[in-house]
This record gives C-alpha cells, sequence and structure tokens, in this order.
C-alpha cells in the first residue's frame, strides 16, 4: 500500500507549496540553516494565525450544529476540542510528525512525536490552508477533521 502524503491526507493540495513548507518548519531548523545563509522562515506567525482561524471555525460549528445556546456552552466545548491532546491525535492521524523540519537538537530528542509540537503544527497548517485557499476552504478542511469529535462532544 502507498503512504499518502500530508496534501492527500489533509484533502487539499496547495497552491502555493511554499507556505506548507514554512507551515512545518520549526525554529530550530530555520536558524540553522540562516546560519548556513540560507533563507528560511519557521512555522510561528503560522500557528499564531491558524490558531484563530480553528478557533473561529469551532466557534462556528457549534452555533450553526445547533450545538451550543450560550457563550458557556460555546467556550467548554471549543476548549474540549481545542486541547492539546485532541490537537496532537489529528495530526498524527494525518502523519503530520514525518514531515515537520526539525532543528538537530529536536531530531536528537525525538520532538516528531511530541504533543505540543504536533498540535502546534497543525495550527500552523491550518494557517498555511488559510492563506492559500481563504476562509471557506480552511473552514472545510477543520470541519472534515473535527466531524468525528464534534459528533462525539
Amino acid at each position: 500500500m502507498l503512504k499518502m502524503t500530508l496534501e492527500e491526507s489533509l484533502g487539499y493540495s496547495f497552491k502555493d507549496k511554499t507556505l506548507l513548507d514554512r507551515a512545518l518548519t520549526r525554529k530550530a531548523y530555520a536558524n540553522e540553516q540562516k546560519q548556513k545563509n540560507i533563507e528560511c522562515q519557521d512555522q510561528e506567525i503560522f500557528r499564531t494565525l491558524g490558531d484563530a482561524v480553528l478557533k473561529t471555525v469551532l466557534v462556528d460549528l457549534l452555533i450553526t450544529g445547533n450545538q451550543c445556546t450560550t457563550r458557556d456552552e460555546i467556550t467548554t466545548k471549543k476548549k474540549k476540542l481545542e486541547r492539546e491532546e485532541g490537537l496532537a491525535t489529528l495530526s498524527r492521524e494525518l502523519g503530520t510528525g514525518e514531515y515537520i523540519r526539525f532543528g538537530k537538537g529536536e531530531m536528537k530528542q525525538k520532538a516528531y512525536d511530541e504533543p505540543y509540537i504536533l498540535a502546534e503544527t497543525l495550527e500552523a497548517v491550518i494557517g498555511a490552508i488559510y492563506l492559500d485557499g481563504g476562509f471557506d476552504m480552511a473552514k472545510e478542511i477543520v470541519s472534515r477533521m473535527f466531524y468525528k469529535s464534534l459528533k462525539e462532544i
């Protein structure tokens, strides 16, 4: 059986592949490249953007899916959905860890399976999808990712 690429797992093909590359690039790796005089940008700002997009989409889905009728319900359910462990699990299911570009120290520490790194990288990927395909595409991808979780909550 052929292994799926990350884009196949996501169900989204990037028009601008550099956005996906950046979303998968840890700060330590980018700094190592810069020391070699190679221009390289890391995922940090994409994580911030992806976190905001994720929150917006989850609130939208909770409201439009008639799962919440109060602000407290939205806040409680959204927090459960966006917990680090849940994001890391989704990231593992997509196979994100094997595509992340780590610094040498992170590789020695086997950072590719650290929940916070997988969660942060998933947020960065969501940010990259938003930049590449817009809000509606990001919402579609996030909706697919969280379909099962939204049914269980």
